[in-house]
């Protein structure tokens, strides 16, 4: 669906709104936080804000933000049993909603010093969204957006998750059409100005593979190694990809 400018402006403000709760969550990431914490710190700004959580109450979901540490890949639940520890790296996946328009973005960081392995692996990620950004202009096909995640990610020797995608974003949160990360084999709808899409690569240090745990929410690495998680709220416009989720 295309967005007219009152709808964009709409989204431009949800947009900034996710944008300083990365910025508020990652000023709380420290050894000895909670990711009960990183869910109080992101209710603050949406508080503040008068924006509404699009992931409070979702299916049922308990919280404001999913946090997911190490080898969780998404949909982590905060709690005050989950203490972050130096070295760890925690992703932070969180929206928000401004005149009932939406907005999405997730980062992954380090808690202090990370291993050589979890630095590389956020950066890959995050350059393989970017990659993907660089797609999104009027004309081109949407798949061609993933098969650039692809690529920057399988170069570096990681893996893309295939189970959870990105999507297009609009008065819902997840709305179609899905947006992969990876080439599915067609090259996927013509992108024209006025879309809007939140991409957002899932990339693992070792395989592809994902297993839900019980608590129906939380997903994780099938052979235990490291996941990063990296998302923005784009549009697609005359002039180029708008990022609306920036800091």
């Amino acid at each position: 669906m295309r967005r007219n400018a009152a709808e964009l402006a709409k989204m431009r403000r949800a947009g900034k709104v996710v944008a300083e709760i990365h910025e508020a969550t990652r000023a709380v990431l420290r050894p000895g936080v909670t990711t009960a914490d990183i869910d109080r710190a992101a209710r603050s700004v949406l508080e503040t804000r008068g924006a509404g959580s699009n992931f409070l109450g979702y299916h049922g979901f308990p919280a404001v933000v999913c946090t997911s540490p190490n080898a969780m890949i998404v949909h982590g639940i905060p709690s005050e049993a989950v203490v972050l520890e130096e070295g760890d790296i925690i992703s932070v996946d969180c929206g928000a909603i401004v005149e009932g328009y939406h907005g999405d973005a997730a980062y992954t960081a380090g808690i202090g010093q990370v291993s050589v392995e979890a630095a590389r692996l956020m950066e890959v990620t995050e350059a393989s969204l970017h990659a993907g950004i660089e797609l999104l202009r009027p004309g081109h096909r949407l798949h061609e957006v993933g098969r650039a995640v692809q690529q920057v990610a399988e170069a570096a020797g990681f893996s893309v998750v295939r189970e959870y995608v990105g999507h297009a974003i609009g008065t819902a949160m997840h709305e179609e059409p899905q947006v992969p990360n990876y080439w599915p084999g067609t090259p996927g709808p013509t992108l024209k100005s006025g879309m809007v899409f939140a991409v957002e690569p899932m990339v693992n240090a070792g395989g592809p593979g994902t297993v839900l745990l019980d608590d129906g929410w939380s997903v994780v690495t099938a052979d235990g190694r490291l996941s990063a998680h990296f998302e923005h709220t784009i549009a697609v416009t005359d002039d180029g990809p708008e990022v609306f989720t920036l800091p």
